[in-house]
């Protein structure tokens, strides 16, 4: 039940004993994934997040430790979790950093499941193992220049030739792009109908430029993707993917992981505020004896807690097959608002020190500026549950 520990380095709170609600397999998944980060992300990140600099060894580590795929079947390479154990190493990858989170992310939710779920025995058989060792890394194409909330509007096509697709288009904001070897591509066919397409990084007419300047993200590679008459062989479409719920069903799986990883920033905020008031002193005393820090604490141990029961809820009602996308989006867009909102009051803690990068505050806080917008802006989130709670589409 402690809420700091002074030796370990971190202090995860678990006010509510929520860890008495966890199999012995998911801690012991936590504790790895936990001490992985420690090792291979922490001492590192603000150096690769100051160079704005993707770290490109990482996929291969990601791979060794078991974080990519980890819900898809052993037979493919992945690790045959459940999804709480799957939401365990999410936040305790982004407690490490929100960009590593994106990278896994995006790998095991927006790669591998698609390929898993809609792919052919032969293509899963070919990518999965790859994938999930970190031999290959993938990306997944949806949003585009002019349509990022409003998928349906794609732009990007391929019209069928005798022993190929010909694809054409471009996609913006793709996590991964400038180093990942395949993407995972939403186009329109020639009726209008949206379907998958694998891509292969090295097959004519396809680029991937890397968005460079960003202020939030740095140590993840964000890029383009562009397509000139690309020619994509017939055995790499999707087959089982029709019409745009395939990448709607796909975006679940990334939210659901975003809901937990974004409690791991939170509590990175949390523990190192909670650790600064209590050894920076003013007035003669710490910090941390003053009411008004007090309270700042108080409300991060309460939101942390709250988004926590949130996501093992949602965790349980997954492994059930019951989780609803209103439910995902619930939880995806109030654990990242929660995140922010704790940030924002972490770095006060920290005074002028919060913008330095000798504590992670700033960086995690501008990550979290992406976080809230991607995978479905906060507004967006909201809209599905207007929906679904008035049964009127407030879209269009």
């Amino acid at each position: 039940m402690s809420t700091h520990s002074k030796t370990t380095g971190f202090g995860p709170p678990d006010f509510y004993g929520i860890d008495d609600l966890l199999t012995e397999d998911q801690k012991l998944v936590r504790s790895a994934i936990r001490d992985f980060v420690n090792r291979e992300i922490s001492p590192q990140i603000e150096d690769w997040a100051q160079r704005a600099e993707f770290p490109t060894f990482m996929p291969r580590k990601f791979g060794e430790i078991g974080a990519f795929g980890p819900t898809i079947p052993a037979q493919y390479g992945g690790g045959g979790l459940d999804a709480i154990a799957y939401g365990l190493m999410m936040q305790e990858i982004e407690r490490g950093d929100s960009g590593m989170r994106s990278c896994v992310s995006v790998q095991s939710s927006l790669v591998m499941w698609p390929i898993y779920n809609f792919g052919s025995e032969e293509q899963k058989q070919k990518y999965l193992p790859k994938l999930a060792s970190g031999e290959l890394l993938g990306c997944f194409g949806l949003t585009e220049p002019d349509h990022g909330s409003n998928p349906a509007g794609m732009q990007t096509s391929f019209v069928e030739r005798e022993d190929h697709y010909l694809l054409n288009g471009s996609k913006l904001w793709i996590t991964n792009s400038p180093v990942a070897d395949l993407a995972v591509v939403w186009a329109k066919n020639e009726q209008g109908r949206v379907q998958g397409l694998i891509v292969e990084r090295g097959m004519g007419g396809f680029s991937a430029p890397e968005i460079h300047n960003k202020w939030s993200l740095r140590a993840s590679a964000t890029g383009e993707l562009v397509f000139q008459d690309v020619k994509v062989p017939k055995e790499n479409r999707l087959l089982l993917a029709d019409g745009l719920k395939s990448p709607l069903q796909c975006l679940d799986q990334a939210r659901y992981g975003i809901a937990w990883g974004v409690v791991g920033a939170a509590m990175d905020c949390y523990y190192s505020a909670l650790r600064y008031s209590l050894e920076r002193q003013q007035f003669g005393k710490p910090i941390a004896s003053f009411q008004l820090v007090q309270k700042k604490l108080a409300e991060m141990l309460t939101e942390i807690t709250k988004a926590q029961l949130i996501c093992w809820r949602l965790g349980v009602l997954k492994n059930e097959g019951k989780a609803t996308t209103a439910q995902i989006s619930l939880a995806k867009r109030n654990n990242v608002e929660m995140a922010l909102k704790v940030a924002r009051e972490a770095r006060q803690i920290h005074g002028a020190m919060g913008i330095s990068g000798d504590y992670p505050i700033m960086r995690h806080l501008m990550n979290l500026e992406s976080v809230v917008t991607y995978e479905g802006t906060h507004d967006i989130h909201l809209l599905i549950l207007g929906n679904e709670i008035t049964g009127i589409g407030a879209f269009k």
